[in-house]
This record gives C-alpha cells, structure tokens and sequence, in this order.
C-alpha cells in the first residue's frame, strides 16, 4: 500500500522476529502486557494487566513490547496530520494509516492481534470464530459468524452484510481506490457489476460468495489462496449495511460520511481534511471482541496542519501521535535525539515500507529501458536519504524493491551508485548513448504536495541534471495522489509522468500481499486506484505470483519475492532509495503503546491515556 500497508502498509513476519528477539534481549522487556478475561458468552478477550507495566519508556521501547501498559479508562487521544484520510469508506482506504485507524470502527472476519512482536503479525478471528475451514481442494473457504455482533444502530450482523461489503469491491466505476482482491479472485467469468447495478431482489447477486444462513460464509475460489486469512484482515471485508449503502442520499460514494461502525468507536463528527471525532459505540460489546477496547472516551484527528507545526504540537504535548506515522522534520529530529528526556519518548521503527520511484515504461521517453537505467544510474541516493529524513528519519539506502522485513528478501544492486552512494554518472550516461539520447531526454516528476514528497523530487531533479536529463515536478493533493493522480493510467500519461514519488509496504505481511498491487500485468486498473504505476507486464512476474498464492512451501514463497525483485530491478521499472523508518514521537502521557509488527506503526486501537481513571 502507498503510505500503506499498507499500501499499509504497513511490516513482514521478518521484522516482528527482529522486535521479538529484541524484546528478549533487553533488560527492560518483560512478558507482553496481556492477559485473557472471558465475559459470560465464553469469548475470550484480552486486557491491558496492571501487574506488568511492559517496557521501559526509553528511545525505540514501543519496538520491544508495550510503553506504560495500563487499564485506565477515559480521556481523549488526540492525533494530528498533514493530511486526510484517504477514504474512511473500508472498501476504498488503502493508505497505511488509513488501514489503521480503520479498526477502530471496522471489523473483519480476520484481523491482526493487537499485541507487539511477531503477534501482532498473526492473523486472529475477529467477526469470524474460527480461521477460515477449507475444503474441496483448498478452493472453498467457510466461516461462521459470532454471536452478539452488531452495527451501531443495533442491527445484528449477518454472513450477507459480509458478502454485500464484499460485492462493493467489485463496485470500481463508483467506488474506486482501494485494494481489488475480491474482484481479481471471485469474479469467475460472472462479470458481476457490483451491488448498485446487481439485479437481484436484495442486491446479493455474486454467486461465486454464498450465505446458507445468517452465521455462515462460504467464498468459492477459482483457484487455492494460501494467504485467505491475512487477506480479510484488510477493511475491504468490512460488513456493510445495504439499507445505508443503497440509499442515494447516504451510501454509494456517500458512504464515507456515513460509515456505519462495527467497532468500538463510531464516527460522530467529520469535516474532510479539517477533523474527525469518534466516540464510543454503545452497540459494541467487549465480549465479541478480542482485540479491541473503549480505553478512552474520544478519538480527534486534526487535519491539514504544516509539518513543523505539528511537530512542535507533539514535543509540547498539545497532540499525541502523528496519525501518518512519517516521522518528525529535520529540525524536531535535531531536537529529540539531543534531549535524553525527550529522545525517551521517540522510535524508529523499519517500518517494511520501500521509498522509491515509480518510472512508467509507457510514458514514450522511458519506453526504452536503458533510458530508464539511466535514471537508476544517475540518482544520487544519499541526497535522496537526506531528503527523506536522513539515517534516522528516512531509513537505510535501498538497492531493491523489497524490504529487508520481507520473508525471501535478497540483498543485490543491480545500479552501484559509488562507494559514496551519489550516483555514477558514467554509467548513466552509457545507458542514455544506448537508449538513442546521449544528451537526455525530459520528463516530468509527480509528488504530493505536503509531506516529504517535495523534497525528494527536487533531489532527483537535481541528480538527473547532472546527465541531462532535465524534469519538471507537478505537484498534487495528497488525499487524492495514489488513488486517482498516478492510480489513473490516462492521467499519468496525459501529464507526461514519467516519473513518480511512491512508497511502499505490504497489504498483508506475505510476499504476494507486497508485490501483487504493485508488479502484477493483470491488475492494471484503468479507472482510478491502480497500483502497478510503471505498468509492469512481466509473464516471469505474473507466473511467480501465481506459484506464490498456491504454494504453502515458504522455501518456494521465498524464492517467488526474489525472482520478482529481481525481474522489477532488471526492467528498471522502480527506483529505490531507501528503507523507511520513521522516527516519531509519543505523548508520554499515552498508555499502551507498541509498534504493531503488522502495520509498522503504532497500533491505534490500543492505546489509552495516563489521565484516566
């Protein structure tokens, strides 16, 4: 996911091994901070324990096991952005954040623990009882529904709320943006045209998705899918209420202001890209949910804020989390690592985001892909780092499309940039003789317009100069940048974008839930919230995605994330600069805080305040 897991997205099983193990070696980590309750229905639930207070608060602890554990209810998290959401809608949210924070008010059949380490990485029930049982040669997938699920007008939940949230994905004239999972593995020649075209009396025509009764779900799938479970942990399979969602003056494109939570919080108030408000929902009972609480009785996000000035909101304790979780600007970075008592309230983590560039081989001047090694060869990597946020607020220099969190990652560097990592023009200039333009070419740099985004391209632009290769950086609005900007073939082609601003991270912590948005030649979406930028039509790339969804084999999953990395890198159709981290800061009054090893960030859902009671 782009700024997502996230295009959300997002960390893979590798590095909440690496927090695990570094829970275990620190001297502060203790057992993680929960322990089970069962409420009369016999569903087990986890809580904060008072009796064990996690970790240490001290610089990266939120990386080693939960920050100032505690059962305290009440007050208000506050959280601060530059930007909007890009969709609150659970079928069109596909930034990181965004994911995130959709917990709150979206549950899923399946949904990561919320705990630190390797556990927050393991796909767990949530609206479903049970994982997913499957059948008839791994092609069905059944799950049954608990009891006592409601929407928060009281409706109970059913198996055909679950299947209309799901046929809203096949919606992407209406509802475009998000992931198409559902679409690309449950259409099977039906050709179904979503639920607000479906002819069937209760808007319930995919018949690939049964519903037997009120408790039950079968999907019927062409083809096995090993990673199912992980994959309706994603809000897209989120249940929806068709009265809502039908109603032209409320669902549709409407819907997002009018989300209807199957959570613990509920949307009272929102203005886009000035705040939001979530209040408890009275309907949510704890003893249905095993991972969520209603800690604190308010959640406010506010929108549009300038970096720095939110930065300073944050270390003067007027906010509590940057909600984007992109990390504090240069001169806040300054200031927090040179304070011991402020750098204690900070982390790092890799998030398992790659930051990069896009370089679309349909674009006519980077059609030729020694043009396009051209740019690789020229790009000046440690400008780009610095760009970012530096060692520390940027990440590592990368060589590849994968991250190092990524089960199967393989170090290589196809495109050495020098000893000093500033580019090597010789060999960019090699290419650009090969490609037909000695003297280079231009084309146009895409970016966000707040953020990091800016920064970065003006780095790449100066990098490419240098070859002749001459740019122009066009600026866009964030919330809509990856979804409609550059998620919109014709757009990038009309504008001529050659080149474009991107990050990241897995949908879902496996290699197909990373490389299948991004790299696949069959889920380039015309319409809006397409993925594969570069338009990447590789059969190598598409067969190693297939083998990888079929295979349970991690030795053949592995090999799958290497061939495909190094197929992206071969054709140049990516630049990589570096592994995110992100140094950001924590409100010290906030209670229950860890970096979530699914997500890379913070886990929204469970944190509390200090001045509870």
């Amino acid at each position: 996911m782009s700024n997502r897991r996230s295009r959300v997205a997002f960390a893979a099983t590798s590095v909440v091994l690496t927090i695990a193990v570094a829970a275990c070696s620190s001297s502060n980590s203790k057992p993680t901070a929960t322990s089970p309750t069962t409420s009369g229905s016999g569903v087990a639930a986890t809580t904060p324990s008072a009796e064990n207070t996690g970790v240490k608060a001290e610089f990266n602890a939120a990386t080693k096991g939960i920050v100032n554990a505690s059962t305290k209810t009440g007050g208000t998290l506050n959280y601060v952005t530059a930007d909007d959401f890009d969709s609150l809608d659970p079928n069109r949210t596909y930034y990181a954040y965004s994911i995130n924070f959709q917990r709150y008010f979206s549950r899923t059949l399946m949904a990561f623990d919320a705990k630190p380490g390797i556990a927050g990485a393991k796909a767990v029930p949530d609206l479903a009882t049970a994982p997913g049982a499957i059948t008839n040669d791994g092609k069905t997938i059944t799950y049954t529904l608990k009891d006592g699920i409601k929407f928060q007008d009281g409706t109970p939940i059913t198996s055909k709320d679950v299947k209309y949230g799901v046929e809203r994905n096949f919606a992407q004239d209406v509802l475009p943006g998000g992931p198409t999972y559902f679409k690309d593995m449950l259409d099977e020649g039906q050709k179904y045209p979503g639920p607000y075209k479906d002819t069937d009396p209760n808007h319930l025509g995919l018949k690939s998705v049964q519903t037997p009764d009120d408790k039950t779900i079968v999907f019927n799938l062409s083809a096995p899918y090993s990673d199912f479970d992980a994959l309706l942990t994603m809000p897209i399979g989120a249940p929806v209420e068709s009265k809502i969602d039908l109603d032209p003056a409320k669902g549709g494109s409407k819907y997002q202001s009018n989300v209807q939570s199957s959570g613990p919080y509920m949307i009272q108030s929102y203005e886009p890209k000035k705040s939001l408000v979530l209040v408890k929902n009275p309907a949510w009972d704890q003893s249905t949910d095993t991972i969520r609480h209603q800690l604190v009785d308010k959640v406010t996000v506010s929108m549009g804020l300038d970096p720095d000035d939110m930065d300073k909101r944050l270390i003067s304790g007027q906010a509590d989390l940057e909600i984007e979780s992109t990390g504090l600007q240069a001169a806040q970075q300054t200031e927090v690592l040179r304070d011991a008592d402020k750098k204690a309230n900070a982390d790092e983590p890799l998030t398992g985001f790659t930051r990069g560039f896009a370089l679309d081989q349909a674009v006519p001047e980077l059609a030729n892909v020694d043009c396009r090694k051209a740019i690789e060869y020229a790009a000046n990597k440690v400008d780009l780092q610095t760009a970012r946020g530096g060692p520390h607020g940027g990440g590592d220099i990368a060589t590849t499309v994968a991250p190092p969190t990524l089960p199967g990652y393989q170090s290589f560097d196809l495109y050495p940039s020098g000893p000093d990592k500033t580019g090597d023009l010789d060999k960019a200039k090699e290419e650009l003789a090969k490609c037909g333009k000695p003297n280079g070419f231009h084309t146009n740099i895409a970016t966000t317009n707040k953020g990091k985004g800016p920064k970065v391209a003006t780095a790449l632009q100066a990098a490419l100069a240098r070859v002749g290769i001459t740019t122009d950086i066009q600026q866009f609005d964030s919330s809509s940048y990856y979804s409609t900007v550059i998620g919109t073939p014709s757009n990038v082609h009309s504008k001529d974008l050659g080149i474009m601003v991107m990050g990241w991270g897995a949908d879902f912590p496996t290699g197909f839930g990373y490389f299948s948005a991004i790299a696949d030649s069959r889920k380039i979406l015309q319409d809006g919230g397409n993925s594969n930028w570069p338009e990447v039509k590789e059969p190598a790339i598409d067969a190693a995605l297939d083998d990888m969804a079929a295979t349970t084999d991690p030795a053949k999953k592995a090999a799958d994330v290497q061939t495909i990395d190094h197929k992206l890198m071969e054709g140049a159709y990516y630049l990589p600069f570096t592994y995110d981290k992100a140094l950001t800061y924590r409100n010290p009054r906030l209670t229950n805080v860890y970096i979530t090893g699914a997500a890379g960030m913070y886990d929204f859902v469970s944190i509390g305040t200090s001045d509870g009671k």
